[in-house]
């Protein structure tokens, strides 16, 4: 248990000067594990992963020491995934193979119970423990994209075949089309570090978010390529319109010029090698071979709609691919109505939809969390919109991602998350005394004669 106490105080690091430390060694234990949890999150060469036995152990556990608060519709929403699950199940009894569409609708329903605990996680500390999360991701994606150039540049023996596959880095998961979005909301926190914090603790994010973008560019998903340009242009648009002020959005149109710019270079240094240069140009077309025809992925998904139509409760899951296409349908919301049917279908694209409208709409209010929220909402509508082109519903950092968004959304003004009117929260996640007006200089002395 000492052991891990070094473990909580590195993880916890960034967290504001002002921040309540947990009032139990038990609490401080737990806020341990969510920082490792976390922080190999990026390990997952199988499902389920290694990882997920301490995820698993993180969602008896948090309620059990107090870390986690559940708004009224949290269970609202904890009730929606309930009938996905309650789906993807009576689905899974007309599968062929039952014990394998079961397994698959096992880890959906673990990933749901993950989202509703990490969102009361959120829920509770909103602040505090976002940036115990985010920070713990940045090092999960560090090391995934070392692994990802390790392996792309064969930089040890055998790394080439551990970590790429058809040329491609993977990192360290078993999907290649996984690691290139899991690195994007790290992207998006180094981003904002460079922003946000002090020029001179501006050096390590830099180098972060450069290295970030570079492993992202090997991954040569197309999708991810995309899913990261929606979401920094998200997160940039909302920082600008945003600011705290007309100097403020200046640094960050100067910095966020810069750092656009010194992405650019890191693209094209990549793309004077031969190797990277060839795939690069093959990836960067809109459609590839594989896309178009009766077996391609558009064909599949042509299929994927006669069935759903046709089978109102659903095939089950991991039946499409072998038996009716050659892969998934690369389409997560057509994905789902055949894996849970029409109910869990529209119930799971109804939650998704209703996240990404409610969490546009929390981004225009003023809170101190703000600034936080812009990172995680950016990084989810990315997610939203690559999932017409892929199968997302067992992305781990999805359900992190809308745990985040969910959390964040219901703790505003019930966990001192509204923003003083005379602070504002710096981008290091420290508050700072704000100018005071002197009409608010005015209702300060008249509270203060009214108290004595």
């Amino acid at each position: 248990m000492h052991a891990a106490m070094p473990m909580y105080a590195a993880a916890t690091n960034t967290l504001a000067g002002r921040a309540t430390l947990p009032a139990t060694v038990l609490q401080r234990l737990a806020l341990a594990l969510v920082w490792a949890a976390i922080a190999a999150s990026a390990v997952v060469f199988s499902e389920p992963a290694p990882v997920d036995v301490l995820i698993m152990g993180l969602i008896i556990g948090l309620p059990l020491v107090g870390l986690v608060t559940v708004p009224g519709p949290l269970w609202v929403v904890a009730s929606l995934w309930a009938i996905c699950g309650a789906g993807a199940l009576v689905a899974s009894s007309f599968a062929p193979d039952l014990a394998k569409s079961a397994t698959h609708t096992g880890v959906s329903l673990y990933l749901y119970a993950f989202f509703v605990v990490f969102a009361g996680f959120v829920a509770k500390r909103p602040i505090e423990h976002t940036r115990l999360i985010l920070d713990a991701y940045m090092w999960a994606a560090l090391i995934g994209a070392a692994a990802g150039v390790a392996g792309y540049f064969d930089l040890f023996p055998g790394a080439f075949d551990l970590f790429t596959r058809y040329g491609r880095a993977t990192g360290t998961f078993k999907d290649l089309n996984v690691f290139g979005p899991f690195l994007v909301p790290a992207l998006l926190w180094a981003l904002h570090k460079v922003l946000n914090e002090p020029l001179r603790r501006t050096i390590l994010p830099a180098a972060a978010l450069l290295f970030l973008s570079f492993a992202l560019l090997l991954s040569f998903s197309r999708g991810a390529w995309l899913n990261a340009a929606i979401a920094l242009a998200l997160y940039l648009f909302c920082s600008l319109v945003f600011a705290d002020t007309s100097r403020h959005r200046m640094k960050l149109l100067l910095l966020g010029t810069l750092a656009l710019a010194s992405g650019a270079v890191v693209l094209a240094m990549a793309a004077q090698t031969d190797a990277v240069g060839d795939l690069l140009q093959e990836r960067a077309a809109l459609t590839q071979s594989y896309d178009v025809g009766p077996q391609g992925r558009f064909g599949g998904q042509q299929k994927a709609k006669v069935l759903i139509l046709a089978n109102p409760l659903g095939l089950g899951a991991q039946v499409f691919a072998p038996h009716h296409h050659h892969e998934e349908p690369h389409n997560v919301y057509l994905n789902m109505f055949l894996n849970a049917g029409w109910i869990g279908g529209l119930t799971f694209a109804a939650l998704v939809a209703v996240t990404a409208i409610w969490g546009l709409w929390h981004a225009t209010r003023r809170n101190a969390a703000q600034p936080l929220f812009f990172i995680v909402i950016a990084a989810f509508i990315g997610n939203v919109l690559e999932g017409f082109v892929i199968d997302l519903d067992h992305w781990r950092h999805f359900y992190l991602e809308m745990a985040i968004v969910w959390g964040l959304m219901l703790s505003t003004g019930a966990g001192g998350t509204r923003r003083d009117p005379t602070q504002f929260e710096t981008a290091a996640g420290a508050r700072r005394p704000g100018r005071i007006t002197g009409r608010a200089r005015g209702r300060i002395v008249r509270t203060s004669h009214r108290s004595a």
